[in-house]
C-alpha cells in the first residue's frame, strides 16, 4: 500500500525527506545570545564555584565555606540585609504611593510627566558620581550643609545627621530605590481596569472595600515582587557604598573587594564564597520577582 501511495505521489515521501535535508539558518539568531551567557554568565559562576572550593594552593577545601559563618561575615551579611529591606520597604512604600497619584490621584499632568521623566533619569542614576553627588549637597562641607549653618544657624551633624552612616546610606540608596519603584508600579495601576471600579459600585461596594477585595490583591503581586527587586538592587551596590563611606561600614560587596583586591585582607577564595552567599540571596529574590510578577501578569492583560 505504501509503494503504491509512493509511485502515485511521489512528492508525499519526497518533501519530507528533502526538509530533513536543507539547512536551516534561523539558529543563527540566537548564537550571540548564547554566546554571552556562556562568556558571561556560566564560566564566570563557575569559576567562582570553583574558586570557592579551593585553597592557595588549588587544593580541595571546605574553609572557605565555613568562612561564611565567622562573626565577621554574619556581621556583613547582616548589615546589607538590614540596608536592602529598610531602601526596599520605604522606597517601596512611598513610590506606591506617588504612583498611584500620578495614575489615579489626579495629580496634574505636567507634574506628573515631569515626575516620571525625573524618575527615569534617577533610576539610572548611581556608583560614584551618586555619592559625590550627596557628599557635595549634604555632605560636611556641602553647599545645604554650609547653607543652613550660615543662614539659619542649623549644623546638620551637631543635630546627629550623618550623611556616612547607616542612615546617611540608606538616604543615598533611596535616590534610586524610589523612582524606580514608580516607574513599576505606574504601569501596574494603568492596568487596573475601569469596569472593575464600576462593577463594584454598582453592587454597593465602597471607595474602601473596592481597594481591599479587588484592587489591593490584583496589584499586591506586582508590589512585592517589586520590594524584592529593590532588596537585590540594593544588596549588590557596591560603588555607591564605597564612595560614600571609604569602606567602614561592613557591607557584604565592600568585604568582598577587600578579599579580593585589598592589601591586609586578602583572601580571594573567601571573597569568591562570599560571592556564592550574594548570588543565593540574589537567585531567591529574583526567582521569587519572576513568579509574582507572572501571578500579576495574568490579571492585567
Amino acid at each position: 500500500m505504501a509503494s503504491q501511495v509512493a509511485e502515485a505521489h511521489p512528492q508525499v515521501i519526497a518533501l519530507p525527506r528533502a526538509a530533513r535535508l536543507k539547512f536551516s539558518w534561523t539558529w543563527l539568531g540566537v548564537v550571540p545570545f548564547f554566546a554571552f551567557v556562556i562568556v558571561f554568565l556560566i564560566l564566570p559562576s563557575s569559576a567562582l564555584f570553583i574558586g570557592a572550593l579551593q585553597d592557595a594552593e588549588g587544593n580541595f577545601t571546605l574553609k572557605n565555606i565555613a568562612g561564611l559563618f565567622t562573626p565577621y561575615v554574619l556581621e556583613a551579611y547582616s548589615l546589607s540585609i538590614r540596608v536592602s529591606l529598610v531602601t526596599a520597604l520605604a522606597g517601596g512604600v512611598f513610590g506606591f504611593l506617588m504612583a498611584y497619584a500620578i495614575t489615579l490621584g489626579r495629580l496634574p499632568r505636567v507634574l506628573g510627566s515631569g515626575l516620571l521623566i525625573f524618575s527615569g533619569l534617577a533610576a539610572n542614576f548611581g556608583g560614584v558620581p551618586l555619592a559625590f553627588s550627596f557628599i557635595a549637597t549634604v555632605g560636611r562641607t556641602g553647599f545645604i550643609t554650609a547653607f543652613l549653618a550660615t543662614a539659619l544657624g542649623i549644623n546638620l551633624y551637631d543635630i546627629g545627621f550623618n550623611l556616612y552612616s547607616f542612615v546617611g546610606l540608606c538616604l543615598v540608596y533611596l535616590y534610586f530605590q524610589l523612582p524606580l519603584m514608580i516607574l513599576v508600579m505606574t504601569p501596574a495601576f494603568n492596568g487596573l481596569k475601569r469596569e472593575w471600579r464600576e462593577a463594584s459600585e454598582n453592587l454597593g461596594a465602597s471607595s474602601w472595600q473596592y481597594w481591599r477585595h479587588i484592587g489591593l490583591p490584583i496589584l499586591m503581586p506586582s508590589m512585592l515582587g517589586m520590594l524584592l527587586l529593590l532588596f537585590g538592587s540594593a544588596f549588590g551596590a557596591y560603588a555607591t557604598a564605597f564612595a560614600l563611606t571609604g569602606g567602614t561600614l561592613n557591607l557584604v560587596t565592600i568585604v568582598i573587594g577587600a578579599q579580593i583586591r585589598g592589601d591586609v585582607l586578602n583572601d580571594p577564595h573567601l571573597g569568591y564564597a562570599l560571592v556564592l552567599g550574594m548570588v543565593a540571596v540574589m537567585g531567591i529574590s529574583i526567582t521569587g520577582y519572576t513568579i509574582l510578577q507572572r501571578r500579576s501578569a495574568r490579571w492585567l492583560k
